[in-house]
């Protein structure tokens, strides 16, 4: 056994040496190739995906995902791998929703419908009432309660066409489907039916959450997303028809919070030890489809990237871990409770990653830094290159790592292509048959480059406030 210890210490010792000696291409050179033919993030994603399936917080789908990916990290001979309590909420979508358009009494179109999360059910026997077409809040305030009282409001803003980040379209009008309810609420509508956050024009409606704010409970409406095909054809009849009557019928139900936990797992470093880099995706999804895209991709991809640094050969010289945030969709609770003990321990988090875009290609990364970190992340372009790797850009990181922001660490998201990540975003085409294996271990392989360059220079700290340039 003395033998045998020997031996496994000097292979190791050799294999660390070997890494030391490489150049930075040639590292990212063997963690790519690692990531290519011996990734593992696929075959997680599959077991995640068609094994488990949606995993909405507080769901069986939840707690079977939390218990998978530990003992999938305890299998990769990580220093510490342990489970973070946090209490989440527990939303139920109950039976499959209903909905049609009634163009005179007896005479009805079906339509998709669903539920947004969050949402109060309809009455049992369903909703029926005129609608009123908006695309915004200030159409809302130029109606009236006048024209709105008693009536379902129709937001109908699609997302813009025109604009390359997709990502940017999605932020320019989402808030409708937010704070739809609590705005429709104010002029008194009785529903509230928004078009789903979808540039393609399909039947699948995309849930996501929306709010009521602190509404007492006998002031909510039920709120539901309709698909882009039909809520072009609910707009055409409208302006055919203003008298027009939408049914739907939805058995939602918020109950109880419950405990859940994020899953976290770590090497320590070697000469930083109490300097921690982190790397995550959120764990739950919703529940239409099985979440591959949003974010099992971004699940699969932070836990490969330790087991990548480990099978390349590499020794951090700061902690690193994977964090893999619980609630996301609905409520960002695992990400405030990490941040949350992160600052009662007083760990110092230099760096944080996340993945929350998608498994599709990986185009760089955005970074929410200062100009010295920055201009470091800038002086790696190179590195990169040779595998197609060249968005860099001072941006937003990631919703579950923002609450660790600090002065001087760096905050970072992946950004892969994202042309088509709407196509499946909270909706019943987020399946594992929409990913592509190579495009998932590309993007792992690309977070663990980045994660091994800030490891191995550190980040920069301002030098000085003043210079630094907005």
């Amino acid at each position: 056994m003395k033998i045998l210890k020997s031996i496994l210490l000097f292979v190791s010792v050799i294999s660390i040496v070997s890494i030391n000696a490489q150049t930075d291409a040639e590292v990212i050179k063997t963690i790519y190739k690692q990531s290519l033919t011996n990734g593992k993030s696929y075959d997680w994603l599959n077991h995640l995906s068609n094994q488990i399936g949606s995993r909405l917080s507080g769901s069986l789908g939840a707690e079977r995902a939390v218990a998978y990916t530990k003992e999938e990290m305890e299998k990769l001979g990580l220093d510490k791998v342990w489970l973070q309590p946090v209490m989440v909420p527990k939303w139920v979508r109950g039976a499959q929703e209903f909905a049609f358009i009634e163009s005179t009494p007896g005479k009805t179109t079906n339509v998709n419908i669903c539920a947004l999360g969050g949402s109060i059910a309809t009455p049992a026997l369903g909703l029926k009432a005129e609608v009123v077409e908006v695309k915004n809040f200030e159409d809302l305030e130029a109606l009236g309660p006048e024209n709105i009282e008693g009536k379902i409001v129709f937001y109908n803003r699609p997302m813009q066409a025109d604009l390359i980040l997709t990502f940017e379209a999605y932020g320019g009008c989402v808030n409708q489907r937010y704070k739809g309810a609590v705005e429709a609420i104010k002029y008194g509508a009785v529903g509230v039916i928004v078009r789903s956050m979808n540039l393609r024009m399909d039947d699948l409606p995309h849930t996501g959450s929306m709010t009521y704010d602190n509404l007492p409970v006998d002031r909510r409406i039920p709120s539901a997303a309709i698909s882009t095909n039909d809520a072009e054809l609910l707009s055409t009849m409208l302006k055919l028809d203003k008298s027009i009557k939408f049914y739907f019928k939805q058995n939602c139900k918020q109950l109880k919070d419950v405990q859940s936990y994020n899953v976290v797992g770590q090497i320590t470093g070697s000469e930083f030890p109490n300097e921690y880099m982190i790397v995550g995706g959120h764990l739950d999804s919703w529940d239409l489809g099985d979440g591959s895209h949003d974010d099992g991709a971004g699940v699969v991809q932070s836990m490969d990237v330790l087991r990548l640094l480990k099978e390349s050969g590499i020794k951090p010289k700061r902690s690193i871990r994977v964090v893999l945030f619980m609630n996301e969709e609905n409520g960002l609770r695992g990400g405030k409770k990490y941040a949350e003990l992160a600052k009662q321990k007083g760990e110092n988090h230099v760096f944080a990653l996340e993945s929350d875009s998608g498994g599709f290609t990986p185009r760089g990364f955005s970074f929410d830094c200062n100009d010295a970190s920055f201009n470091q992340v800038l002086s790696w372009q190179p590195l990169f290159k040779p595998y197609l790797i060249h968005y860099f850009e001072k941006g937003g990181s990631g919703a579950d790592v923002g609450p660790l922001k600090t002065e001087t660490n760096v905050l970072a998201g992946l950004r892969p292509d994202s042309q088509r990540y709407f196509d499946h975003h909270h909706a019943s085409n987020d399946t594992f048959d929409a990913i592509n294996k190579r495009e998932l271990e590309l993007g792992a392989a690309t977070m663990t480059s980045l994660v091994y360059l800030f490891d191995k220079y550190g980040v920069n700290p301002i030098p000085n406030k003043t210079l630094i340039k907005n």
